[in-house]
C-alpha cells in the first residue's frame, strides 16, 4: 500500500521541528540523562566483551559531534583520522574532571548546533560548500542518529554496572 503525503518545503517548519526534536527527546532518554550523575568509580570500568568503557562512549560522542558541527560551519575544516581520532586513548583512564569537561564540551557544541539551525541564513537543504555533497540537514540527522545510538549503549552499560535507575 502506498500513501501520498504532502511535503511542504518550509525551512521555518523544518527548523522548528528539528529544534524541538533536539531539545525535547520525546521517545528516549537524552545523553544528559544517561551521563549525569554517572558514578565516577564506574566510568573506566571494563565489561567482558564490551570494547569500550562509559568514558570511551561519552568522549566518542563528544568528539564526533564536535567534528560534525565543525564541518557544518568551518570553511577551514580538517578531517579527523578514522577511527583513532574519534575515540579517546583506551589506555588513559578518565577522572571526574575529565568526565565533566567532556559533557560540558558536548553541551557547548550542542548549543552551537542549535544556533546554526536557528540562523536565518542557514539553508538546511543546501550543500555545504567545502563538503562532497553533504547538506546541513544530513549532518543534523547524522548527529541525532549517532548520539541516540551511543546514548542507548551508555544506558545499557549503566544497567550492566548496576548504576541506572
Amino acid at each position: 500500500m502506498c500513501y501520498s503525503v504532502s511535503m511542504p518545503n518550509d525551512q521555518a517548519l523544518l527548523k522548528k521541528q528539528l529544534l524541538d526534536f533536539l531539545q525535547n527527546p520525546h521517545t528516549h532518554a537524552s545523553l544528559e540523562d544517561a551521563a549525569d550523575n554517572f558514578p565516577t568509580a564506574l566510568i573506566n570500568k571494563e565489561i567482558k566483551d564490551i570494547p569500550y568503557t562509559a568514558w570511551g562512549l561519552l568522549e566518542h560522542i563528544r568528539i564526533t559531534q564536535h567534528d560534525m558541527v565543525d564541518f557544518m560551519h568551518n570553511p577551514e575544516y580538517e578531517e579527523i583520522s578514522w577511527p583513532a581520532g574519534y575515540w579517546p586513548n583506551p589506555n588513559q583512564p578518565a577522572d571526574k574532571k575529565m568526565w565533566v569537561a567532556s559533557l560540558a564540551a558536548y553541551k557547548k557544541d550542542f548549543e552551537l548546533l542549535k544556533k546554526l539551525i536557528k540562523n536565518p541564513k542557514t539553508d538546511l537543504q543546501a550543500k555545504i560548500p567545502w563538503g562532497s555533497g553533504q547538506t546541513m540537514l544530513r549532518e543534523v540527522l547524522q548527529i541525532v542518529d549517532h548520539t541516540s545510538y551511543h546514548t542507548g549503549e551508555l544506558i545499557l552499560l549503566r544497567r550492566m554496572l548496576g548504576a541506572w535507575k
